[in-house]
């Protein structure tokens, strides 16, 4: 294994990730993942692959590019991103991520907003009088 480069993406974030053997460093856009993400959950989210499987994060060394929408669309893009990758790995890890909900992405985008309305489905105050 040289290097596996994958993506997920989840709303509008769009996550690229390159997985290299190393000590278990987790870059995200320049920054350690801990410092990136602050929150536990959200740390929790990005070594849930890992933990899953089985597999020792500290044998991998993960580079992160990722953009668009907010912190947890952008943490729920790196995880779809981690898990295709490590099945592409090794493939009995399949199972294991997809009981979990891992592997498939998930197709929710926010709904436009339509011209004559407030948003997307609400409409304008009405007036009888």
């Amino acid at each position: 294994m040289e290097r596996i480069a994958q993506s997920g993406r989840r709303k509008t974030s769009v996550a690229r990730i390159y997985l290299s053997k190393g000590t278990g460093n987790v870059i995200v856009n320049g920054k350690d993942y801990k410092q990136y993400f602050p929150n536990m959950v959200l740390q929790y989210k990005v070594d849930q692959p890992f933990l899953l499987t089985g597999e020792d994060k500290n044998k991998f060394d993960l580079k992160v590019n990722v953009n668009g929408g907010g912190i947890t669309g952008q943490v729920e893009a790196i995880r779809l991103a981690v898990s295709k990758a490590l099945v592409e790995i090794n493939a009995e890890y399949k199972p294991a991520l997809r009981e979990q909900g891992l592997i498939t992405r998930d197709p929710r985008m926010v709904e436009r907003k339509k011209f004559g309305r407030a948003k997307a489905r609400k409409r304008f105050q009405f007036s009888k009088r």
